[in-house]
């Protein structure tokens, strides 16, 4: 059954059973912390809709606890609610000690025409650093200005009222890090000057302020930075303030997780069991030899079973583990959680030249069997490479269900987090029974019939991931201590970006649509979930992906592999990641006058000389020239061509690529100096 068809009638599934299913997904959820804004529920600058303009600086409380100094304090009565009336609980969000560093920066401009103001699109990003830029998107440690690009929600388009103006940062903001917007200049499509909201004008002109405005030294600061920054403050429409999460506000559960597991496993390996072992005859598979199924013995950082809906243990920190104190890590439940696997030997392995080996990361809400699929098999069998897979527990096709009734009822999301963060601890356990002399190569299952192995366990260990792997494999390339080379297929980082420009989120758009109506609503929930995304997607650890690595981890390449005008994972969101990590593009990336951008790949540096030795992105061309839509739209319709989401990884170029990075470190040119193919 393909993605499309699971989520179709995942949709099937809640428009029959309704408030059954919404009800079980709110009740995985943890129960609210009754805490207040130090500053109210709402911030009156922008009363489009009580969290706006977000993120906010305003949403937080100072805490000394915290590596930022603040914590955000989001009140229940603040929060998107469903069409049952039932707010978003904020207890999860209330843990973290800032905001996202790649969230979507959300305000409402009252009749703003993006073109007449002169507003930076998709197409542009250059043009977001000019000294005359309608939008400022300042850095205060550095007091550089952040490159960014600007959309009106295309969703709202009927909508006016309803129609929030999105900011996305072009590269990842810089963690525990004060940001400044600024906002000046607005026109409507007449090019008409929008006036300032007067609860903002009135900060600015100081008329009106009642002498204990606790709001008043934070805009004078906001005030003050853009000023050093040379923005009139009497021409500002709006300003305001946030703070990026910190490193272990980000990273620090994870790593909590990867480093008390490993150090209680010591130098064993992992336990592991073969549960089947299926030798195929070169007739019936001229590619792969052997499939060998198991299961590995993870330590459960989960509650109860470790299913859909399980929530991370924290133990006594957390009291009952279900509402944890905001700086508390998670802890072993004391359970074991057996991880599923799946390993293809291909036909080239022998006793005499053993098979490499790497993990393989599936795609969106799949299965680890797609290390089945002919390309896999192809790379497998033509450079002598055994993969191995097991599931994205949280995003895999048992979690659709769950999922998809996550979306009615957005308190049950944080489960879905907190399993991805349980899956990554599977994949690394995983690679270690695979490089391990007492793991896979000790076991008959991986050996000839002369009891000879079968893998190389010396040659050390890879990652390739598509789709969904790319995307996680980001994370999980992160926080890997036994790999330091990866290849990320078709990948992004920050799903709040994502969602809305791919093909697959369609299923998940009527739930939304059906649950939480409002256009305003929506967009805040994209930004709201991309904070507990973070701690388990590529955004969150982008910024030690490749150099500046996380603490007890090495240094990694990383070989980004991208598919022009890919209809299901945004090739925009793709080189947010590839600025952030540092990767040279193989160039020329295009054929001539196939993007739409002024300056295609800004801001991504070129490869100089083959082969090249660090990070990289290379761009796969289908030969359909349809560049994908500008705004928060997906490539829907026949306009936009074939989907070219599964072509790089189909090309013999781009295996050899990936082979030859994989097993050396070095990118090499097989394109023959001209885009690929």
């Amino acid at each position: 059954m393909t993605t499309r068809v699971r989520l179709r009638l995942a949709v099937s599934v809640l428009v029959t059973a309704g408030a059954v299913l919404l009800g079980t997904a709110a009740a995985a959820a943890p129960p609210a912390v009754p805490l207040q804004p130090a500053n109210g529920a709402c911030d009156p600058i922008d009363p489009t809709a009580c969290l706006l303009p977000f993120p906010n600086d305003y949403f937080t409380v100072p805490d000394r606890a915290s590596r930022t100094g603040k914590r955000v304090r989001l009140a229940a009565s603040s929060m998107p609610a469903n069409v049952h009336g039932t707010p978003i609980d904020p207890a999860e969000w209330n843990r973290q000690d800032g905001f996202s560093p790649g969230s979507p920066i959300l305000v409402r401009v009252p009749g703003l025409d993006a073109a007449a103001t002169g507003i930076a699109p998709v197409t542009d990003i250059g043009r977001s650093l000019a000294p005359d830029a309608p939008i400022v998107l300042l850095n205060t440690r550095t007091g550089k200005r952040t490159p960014y690009w600007a959309e009106l929600d295309a969703h709202a388009a009927g909508q006016p009222d309803r129609q929030l103006l999105i900011i996305r940062p072009a590269v990842a903001l810089t963690e525990g890090t004060r940001y400044v917007v600024g906002l000046r200049g607005m026109r409507d499509r007449s090019r008409e000057l929008i006036p300032a909201p007067a609860a903002f004008r009135k900060y600015v002109t100081g008329a009106g302020l009642g002498p204990r405005d606790r709001r008043t030294p934070q805009i004078k600061r906001i005030l003050s930075d853009l000023t050093r920054a040379g923005v009139k403050r009497h021409s500002l429409y709006l300003a305001w303030d946030f703070t990026v999460a910190s490193q272990q506000g980000l990273t620090g559960r994870m790593l909590a997780i990867r480093d008390g597991a490993f150090a209680t496993l010591g130098a064993a390996a992992p336990s592991f069991t073969v549960t089947q072992v299926t030798d195929h005859p070169p007739e019936q598979d001229a590619r792969i030899a052997r499939q060998v199924t198991g299961t590995i013995g993870v330590p459960s950082y989960l509650n109860g079973s470790g299913d859909p809906g399980s929530r991370l243990h924290y133990g006594p920190a957390g009291g009952d583990g279900t509402a944890p104190a905001a700086d508390s890590l998670p802890t072993p439940s004391g359970a074991t959680l057996r991880a599923d696997f799946v390993c293809n030997i291909p036909r080239s392995a022998s006793a005499a030249d053993p098979a490499h080996l790497s993990l393989y990361g599936h795609g969106l809400l799949g299965r680890p069997t797609e290390i089945n699929a002919g390309n896999v098999k192809t790379m497998s069998a033509t450079y002598d490479f055994t993969f191995c897979a097991t599931s994205w527990i949280g995003m895999a096709a048992a979690d659709v269900p769950y999922v998809a009734g996550a979306f009615a009822d957005l308190s049950a999301f944080p489960a879905v987090a907190d399993r991805l963060q349980q899956s990554f601890l599977n994949f690394l356990f995983l690679g270690r029974a695979m490089i391990h002399p007492d793991g896979f190569a000790a076991d008959p299952a991986f050996r000839d019939t002369d009891g000879q192995p079968l893998i190389d366990v010396a040659g050390g260990l890879h990652y390739d991931g598509n789709s969904q792997g790319g995307i996680n494999g980001g994370a999980l390339t992160a926080i890997a201590q036994d790999w330091t080379r990866s290849v990320l297929g078709v990948p992004a980082m920050n799903y709040s970006t994502l969602l809305q420009r791919s093909v697959d989120f369609a299923p998940f758009q009527s739930i939304m649509d059906g649950y939480y109506p409002d256009k305003v609503d929506q967009q805040l929930i994209f930004a709201l979930l991309q904070m507990l995304w973070d701690r388990s997607e590529a955004n969150g650890y982008a910024q030690h992906m490749t150099d500046n690595p996380l603490p007890g981890t090495p240094a990694h390449q990383v070989l980004m592999h991208v598919a022009f005008a890919d209809h299901q994972v945004s090739p925009a969101a793709a080189e947010v990641q590839a600025r952030t990590i540092g990767a040279r593009l193989h160039t020329p990336a295009v054929a001539d006058g196939w993007s739409l951008d002024v300056k295609p790949y800004w801001g991504i540096k070129p490869i100089r000389a083959y082969p090249y030795t660090g990070s990289a992105i290379v761009i796969w061309n289908s030969g359909a020239a349809y560049a994908p839509p500008t705004t928060n739209l997906a490539p829907a319709g026949p306009e936009y061509g074939d989907d070219s989401h599964e072509f790089p990884r189909a090309q013999p170029g781009a295996q050899e690529q990936k082979a030859t990075f994989l097993l050396t470190g070095k990118v090499i040119d097989v394109c023959a100096g001209g885009p690929c193919p």
